[in-house]
């Protein structure tokens, strides 16, 4: 299969790009910048010049590929109109290139987008006010195509995507503790957030373009719900650092960002057990709390 890809050149598509053409397909990229354009080639793919914005490239991309991979995504997210707006935009795009094909069409979302305080199944509606809810328009959009003759599924990632080189979540967690000398959660720290390695994301990518049924959503999640408790007692034991509960008016303040402490401060468990017994998707690699004292998160430079 000839894939398009776009995120291929970020922190979780290299690993996608690489799982794709191991497994024998080829690959396109959409690359916005020279380093993008380097980094895939580098990975063995093809690069194709354009950004989420440049909609014709968009379509001419997905018109010349035998299936299409969606994992970028940007904007201000102070601003998230203009987030749904880039997302569901460039997703019609793609999407309007695969009409009548019965082509494959992934596109990804997040598992913030579930109802929080319980465990959601792939099968649970996602909820408008979630943390991520700007992430559900991008959800319809892709997932409208299934009517259309394309075999359209949406990813739905943890929040915690952690290997090598991670510079999400879990990182600017770290970052806070190494400057505030606290590693913090909020409240009880009882709060559960879904985590995946990338390698496991990456096999769930692949999967999904070969065998995921058209309307499918998934869940991308290797663990269910780590405790955030768990992984702030974690990062202080690697660190030699108390831990320490937080209100959530101080976590806004120690976190210096609302948003985040906000996020950090999320229960939003997620089963995955519809998307492993569909796919036959079986994560394989370390877990987020093994990846913290074994992996790299602690062995770089001090910031």
């Amino acid at each position: 299969m000839h894939v398009f890809v776009t995120g291929g050149s970020g922190l979780t598509g290299p690993a996608v790009v690489s799982e794709l053409i191991a497994a024998g397909h080829t690959v396109t990229g959409l690359a916005r910048s020279d380093a993008a354009a380097s980094r895939l080639e580098r990975l063995g793919a093809r690069p194709h010049r354009g950004s989420l914005e440049d909609l014709d490239r968009l379509r001419a991309g997905a018109a010349r590929a035998d299936g299409v991979l969606h994992m970028a995504f940007g904007g201000d997210f102070a601003d998230p109109e203009d987030l749904i707006r880039r997302d569901r935009t460039a997703i019609e795009a793609l999407g309007q290139a695969l009409v009548g094909s019965g082509k494959p069409f992934v596109s990804t979302s997040g598992t913030l987008v579930m109802p929080a305080g319980r465990v959601s199944t792939e099968q649970d509606p996602p909820d408008p006010e979630s943390i991520a809810g700007f992430r559900i328009p991008g959800e319809h959009a892709c997932l409208g195509f299934a009517e259309q003759g394309v075999r359209a599924s949406v990813v739905r990632l943890a929040p915690t995507v952690h290997g090598p080189g991670d510079y999400g979540f879990v990182p600017m967690l770290i970052a806070t503790a190494r400057k505030t000398g606290v590693s913090a959660f909020v409240g009880d720290g009882g709060n559960r957030w879904p985590a995946i390695h990338r390698f496991d994301a990456a096999v769930l990518f692949r999967l999904a373009l070969e065998e995921a049924p058209a309307g499918s959503a998934l869940h991308g999640a290797g663990e269910d719900g780590v405790t955030l408790r768990s992984i702030a007692e974690t990062i202080g034991e690697m660190l030699d650092l108390p831990t320490l509960s937080l209100t959530p008016d101080k976590a806004a303040e120690h976190f210096e960002n609302p948003f985040m402490a906000a996020v950090f401060g999320t229960d939003a468990p997620v089963s995955s057990d519809h998307t492993r017994t569909l796919l036959g998707w079986s994560p394989a690699h370390p877990t987020l709390l093994e990846d913290l004292r074994d992996g790299d998160y602690f062995t770089g430079p001090t910031p």
